[in-house]
């Protein structure tokens, strides 16, 4: 507890540091895929993980999460951890092996069957090491952590590459699946250089099995909520619908995607060492919510602001179909983007029957936007996602935030500074555009607008908003734990 402030700040900078060279990396390598393989391959591939991808959730029944919020956790309830989540890989793997004629039947597609049953190793890799990453996190390793995780993304994405430029089509995106956990795994057990012993009987899982299955059964309803859209595509426009989607929606969803998934490491592990202590919680929360947002915010925005620019350089003109719906999907990720932090703190205070009623309250609200929205294809689910989002963000927060050491109006301070940046910095972008740009090819014309774009936002945010205290407050602790 004693260095808790600059071990959070240190593996925070670490993380999103990290997450930045994952950001280029899966960027460069959706660039590279996109130009060796068409919208048909993806979209493939997209059809099984959309089934498979439920069954992730399964994977170690949100005992991960329950270990790391736990106060004290023995080297028995470790070990015994480690060969549930082994068991559960085991089965889930078999599941989807069982699964694979179905859901080849269900697309018409023969091709799913082999993609099925390849995927399903991956729940046996990814089990092997998950209680290896809660011993890193229960530690607060977070540099550690983000080595490993970098690693991995490296070594998936350049075979991913190699095997696509190689011929093997489809399959180069199976490839990439598969040696991710692999890798992963493999960093976290010579990292840790934890052995596991035998599993245990009565070491006291019965509390946290409670808040793993309430975590999990969290996210069944989300992940299935958010993935709905992607089904009904598949099943009724087809591959190619899906596919021209499936890129606008991993391309616009990255940024988000990566940083939250870099700072929900450091804050849920930081914060749950300070659930006794509403006073630092708070701060702790609302420092890392507003740097979260600073990063967030301004990149979604300009995803939309520049959305035909951004589809062509990334993806090539082949692709230009999926830039309105690249557009469309920006709102949606901006009411992420301002949402999901709060399930840090809700599950940091132990507060999962929140989170659940939540997650059960938004679900069927965006199925129904989805199903709305399907008679128009792509563009009119998109639409259909980023309206019902705006609608959630206001009232999702304010039901978060209750009852807890942080205010709905802590939560909108910290939003309308970077928000309020961020608007004027694409206006002002956008004229530029409009009035000098147009003539460019889109490389160019994107670099500059960029650079209009961001000089603009921070410049707004650290000398007309007074944001300057805050980064440095966070920069002086990391440059002395350094």
């Amino acid at each position: 507890m004693k260095d808790l402030r600059e071990k959070t700040i240190r593996g925070g900078f670490a993380r999103i540091a990290s997450q930045g060279i994952n950001f280029l990396v899966r960027f460069g390598s959706l660039v590279v895929l996109a130009r060796l393989l068409g919208p048909q391959e993806f979209g493939l591939v997209g059809m099984v993980t959309a089934f498979t991808g439920v069954l992730t959730l399964f994977r170690d029944f949100g005992l991960s999460s329950a270990a790391v919020q736990r106060g004290e956790v023995t080297e028995a309830q470790t070990s015994t951890l480690f060969w549930i989540n082994l068991l559960v890989g085991a089965v889930l793997g078999l599941i989807t092996v069982a699964a694979a004629p179905a859901i080849s039947a269900f697309y018409g597609e023969p091709k799913l069957l082999g993609v099925a049953i390849a995927l399903a190793s991956g729940f046996v890799l990814n089990a092997a090491g998950v209680q290896h990453s809660v011993i890193l996190l229960r530690e607060l390793r977070f540099t550690t952590l983000a080595a490993v995780n970098t690693v991995s993304l490296l070594v998936s994405n350049a075979l991913a590459i190699a095997s696509a430029a190689a011929g093997f089509g489809y399959w180069a995106l199976v490839i990439m699946m598969i040696t991710n956990p692999l890798v992963t795994t493999i960093g976290c057990w010579v990292t840790t250089a934890w052995i596991p012993g035998r599993p245990q009987r009565r070491v006291g899982l019965a509390g946290l099995a409670r808040f793993g299955g309430t975590v999990t059964l969290n996210g069944i309803v989300y992940y299935a909520a958010c993935n709905f859209d992607k089904v009904l595509l598949g099943r009724v426009w087809g591959v190619e619908a899906l596919g021209l989607y499936g890129r606008a929606y991993q391309l616009i969803s990255i940024p988000s995607e990566n940083l939250n998934s870099a700072a929900s490491e450091v804050a849920f592990s930081a914060l749950s060492r300070l659930q006794a202590d509403p006073v630092r919680l708070k701060n702790y929360f609302l420092k890392g919510y507003a740097l979260l947002l600073t990063l967030t915010i301004p990149v979604t925005l300009w995803c939309g602001a520049f959305a035909d620019d951004v589809i062509i350089v990334a993806l090539g003109s082949k692709w230009s179909e999926a830039a309105p719906v690249f557009r469309l999907l920006a709102p949606a990720m901006l009411g992420f983007a301002v949402v999901n932090p709060t399930h840090w703190l809700l599950i940091a205070l132990g507060l999962v029957g929140r989170s659940l009623t939540m997650a059960l309250v938004i679900a069927p609200l965006m199925i129904a936007a989805f199903v709305a929205g399907l008679p128009y294809g792509p563009v009119g689910v998109a639409t259909a996602y980023s309206t019902v989002m705006l609608l959630w963000a206001i009232p999702a927060l304010a039901w978060a935030v209750a009852g807890t050491p942080v205010s709905l109006r802590d939560m909108l301070v910290a939003i309308s500074r970077p928000l309020a940046a961020s608007i004027l910095a694409a206006a002002c972008a956008a004229g530029a555009r409009l009035l000098y740009l147009q003539a460019l090819s889109p490389m160019p014309r994107l670099v500059l607008e960029s650079a209009i774009f961001f000089s603009i936002f921070a410049g707004t945010l650290v000398l007309a908003m007074g944001q300057r205290t805050l980064y440095l407050d966070l920069i002086r602790p990391a440059r002395r734990a350094a």
